[in-house]
């Protein structure tokens, strides 16, 4: 005897399906929803549903949720070759659990989630309405770690939310103290594969192809008005002016948002006359942790990759808007407040050698410090916190830390879409 399904179940992927035992070759025994909003994120997820290989009892199924940076998702969710569900879909399945580096959406999903941190530490302020139908009552929460993106209805989201820190949880519980039962300190992956990645950075500066003659010079931009490339467009150009090619090697690195609002098109376009000019441009799909090491010199606003510098020894020269709405206690406005900012009214190479000779390395190794506060652990904690919700037995493999892959630049003598 046939069982009679509803036409939507029949139109299910098969691990997804009520009579999945029919039609799957693996004993499927939890299913994982990853939650994608941004490109961003994207990445930040996979650090953790990569600790899930070698288990094949676990089926992975990727979801992508409304976010006004989705463009590129798509793409990043098609290269991975991995199962994609419509979010309208998502929402209506039955799932063991769900991951998210991001918060839109979240409330909707029937199954407990954990959230990831996208990035390094919590360093904005955002104001939010106090009441949404007063505009004008606003308050001003620290960005990921606020009831905004938290509390729905009285009643926090997440099932765990993931920190770097134990000042992450400190942090918490002054901004939702509601949410410190659901709070799990387990590291930072993008600090650990910086801290294995330190020994191999001659292999990243060949990489970039910086001679051993050459100081590298990474400029790095996040999204939006306020960032380097929104606010001094022009110091790419001084700088590819003004530094001798036979001392220095200048590399630019962009946030994804950057590439997905604007499309790969027009950034060559935009990049074309300096890439002429010696400068080179990190890809967008290329590991960026390798660049970081590689640095000798970076010339960053108030992004993420700036903290990672903190780690390498690189001389931190800060750009973009001063005016950033930083939380005065986090590490970005730490590193902000001892880094030399850019001046456009004086020569850039001796503001590159002044910033060498002010540089004092404990300065810098106490913002790093803030980062992770279980160094080298991240993988470790986090399957364990994985295996745990999903009420499964991990597997015995220990886990370590992996040195980044080899950054890899545009090629501008390519045509448009054969890669980076």
């Amino acid at each position: 005897m046939s069982l009679t399904l509803p036409d939507a179940d029949r139109r299910l992927a098969v691990p997804l399906r009520l009579d999945v035992e029919r039609w799957a070759t693996f004993r499927i025994r939890k299913k994982v929803l990853a939650v994608v909003h941004t490109v961003t994120s994207a990445r930040r997820l996979l650090e953790a549903v990569r600790l899930l290989e070698g288990d094949p009892r676990i089926q992975v199924v990727f979801t992508m949720a409304v976010d006004v940076f989705n463009d590129g998702v798509d793409t990043f969710l098609e290269n991975t070759r991995a199962l994609v569900v419509p979010w309208t879909q998502a929402v209506h399945t039955r799932f063991d659990l769900a991951l998210a580096a991001s918060y839109g959406g979240l409330h909707e999903l029937h199954v407990p989630v954990i959230v990831l941190p996208h990035g390094a530490s919590y360093n904005k302020r955002v104001s939010v309405p106090r009441d949404h139908r007063e505009r004008s009552l606003a308050v001003r929460e620290v960005y990921g770690l606020g009831r905004q993106w938290l509390v729905r209805d009285g009643v926090v989201v997440p099932s765990a939310i993931v920190l770097a820190h134990e000042e992450d949880r400190e942090r918490l519980g002054r901004e939702c103290p509601e949410a410190l039962p659901v709070a799990e300190v387990v590291g930072d992956p993008c600090y650990d594969r910086v801290a294995a990645s330190l020994p191999s950075r001659a292999l990243y500066r060949e990489a970039l192809r910086a001679g051993p003659r050459q100081d590298l010079v990474l400029v790095c931009s996040t999204w939006g008005p306020d960032s380097l490339l929104g606010q001094q467009w022009d110091l790419l150009e001084r700088l590819a002016a003004e530094l001798p090619r036979e001392e220095f090697r200048i590399v630019v690195m962009l946030h994804s948002h950057v590439w997905n609002a604007h499309s790969e098109w027009h950034i060559r376009s935009a990049f074309a006359r300096l890439s002429r000019s010696g400068v080179s441009v990190v890809g967008q799909h290329a590991e960026w942790c390798g660049a970081v090491v590689a640095a000798d010199y970076l010339v960053s606003d108030h992004g993420s990759v700036s903290l990672y510098g903190a780690m390498t020894g690189a001389r931190i020269l800060t750009a973009g808007s001063p005016d950033t709405e930083l939380d005065p206690g986090s590490p970005m406005a730490e590193l902000r407040s001892l880094a030399p900012r850019i001046r456009t009214d004086r020569p850039l190479r001796r503001q590159l050698r002044q910033s060498s000779a002010a540089y004092r390395s404990n300065q810098y190794a106490r913002v790093a410090a803030r980062l992770s506060s279980e160094p080298g652990r991240f993988a470790r904690r986090m399957r364990a916190l994985l295996y745990r919700r999903l009420h499964l037995r991990p597997p015995a493999a220990p886990l370590a830390p992996e040195r980044a892959g080899l950054p890899v630049t545009v090629r501008f003598d390519e045509p448009e879409g054969a890669g980076s």
